[in-house]
């Protein structure tokens, strides 16, 4: 069926921005899985079109990236632009999503094949950022949001719950995500949002706003009613990841006042954590921390339960904090 045009047009320029003390390292330990060249330096001619695939692109988005006179990033010689795009998710991009959801369950077996197919299959509600005509296709962020209810019977969904069960060692929390993931599930939303760590934090606000005004129109554009009742959700879970303090549940016990509990590896992450109904942490262990940076700070997994009647107020703070000078 037709899609409705995405709504949101200009062009934005980005600028450095620092959330949380050592992001600029989290940048740098967690560099896209691409040559920064190759993100930096491509071009988009000409005004929006469709690609070869037939995919709709959703938004074209100029981001000057300003490079900062840093010794780290002279080597890029002043100001890079790069044009990106917002599109439908489609098979070809089965590679560049499973690199970018290969921790998201930590280092877990599990189907994560069978999950990023899920997260294509779905082209009414989902984006993918790409550079305009980019040769090599390379993929820089996924978002989506899939119903558990209405994909319950999928091997990955199913060892989805099970994973999230498995790690919630709160018995206070355990109850309620048993809910969620159970007789509730029919009404609540897997909000799945993963990224390169240098993609411009000024493509947050549109692109969060695409996924929300895609789910917004699904409940009136789909088909049957079954399929428009999918997306009707009452509440989201999302797995995230953090960086925490190893002394973050001591009470004054951090070493430096400089050092924060909690660093979140992306902004928006923790305003969700502030709106969150519930959260809990597990152990993350496909990565190791290696910048003396985040010595005293060890990575771990988010999981959070967000009403969805916070995310109009999700969507007004993300863009004041992008917007803050």
């Amino acid at each position: 069926m037709p899609r409705r045009p995405t709504r949101r047009h200009g062009s934005l320029i980005a600028r450095p921005l620092t959330f949380a003390p050592f992001s600029r390292s989290l940048a740098h330990l967690h560099s896209t899985h691409m040559p920064k060249h190759q993100m930096l330096g491509s071009k988009v001619p000409g005004p929006p079109s469709n690609n070869k695939g037939g995919a709709v692109v959703k938004k074209i988005l100029k981001e000057k990236i300003e490079q900062s006179e840093s010794s780290e990033e002279e080597e890029f010689g002043g100001d890079v632009q790069a044009d990106f795009a917002f599109f439908d998710p489609k098979p070809d991009d089965f590679h560049g999503v499973k690199i970018l959801l290969h921790s998201y369950l930590d280092n877990t077996e599990w189907d994560l094949s069978g999950f990023v197919d899920l997260i294509l299959e779905q082209t009414t509600v989902g984006t993918v950022v790409k550079i305009e005509d980019d040769e090599d296709n390379g993929l820089f962020s996924v978002v989506s949001a899939l119903n558990l209810g209405r994909y319950k019977d999928h091997k990955c969904i199913a060892e989805l719950k099970e994973f999230l069960l498995k790690h919630c060692l709160e018995k206070s929390i355990k109850g309620d995500l048993r809910v969620l993931l159970g007789e509730q599930a029919h009404n609540v939303g897997l909000l799945v949002s993963r990224r390169v760590v240098n993609l411009p934090p000024q493509l947050l606000p549109p692109l969060y706003d695409a996924l929300c005004d895609e789910i917004s129109w699904a409940t009136e554009d789909e088909p049957t009613e079954e399929l428009r009742n999918s997306f009707r959700f009452n509440s989201y879970v999302l797995v995230s990841k953090i960086y925490k303090h190893k002394n973050a549940d001591k009470k004054n016990r951090l070493s430096s006042d400089s050092e924060e509990a909690v660093i979140y590896v992306n902004p928006e992450d923790e305003i969700f954590h502030k709106l969150s109904l519930w959260s809990f942490n597990f152990p993350f262990h496909a990565e190791q921390v290696t910048a003396h940076e985040l010595k005293n700070y060890r990575p771990m997994g988010l999981v959070m339960a967000v009403e969805a009647d916070k995310v109009s107020t999700f969507r007004e703070q993300l863009r004041s904090l992008i917007d803050e000078p």
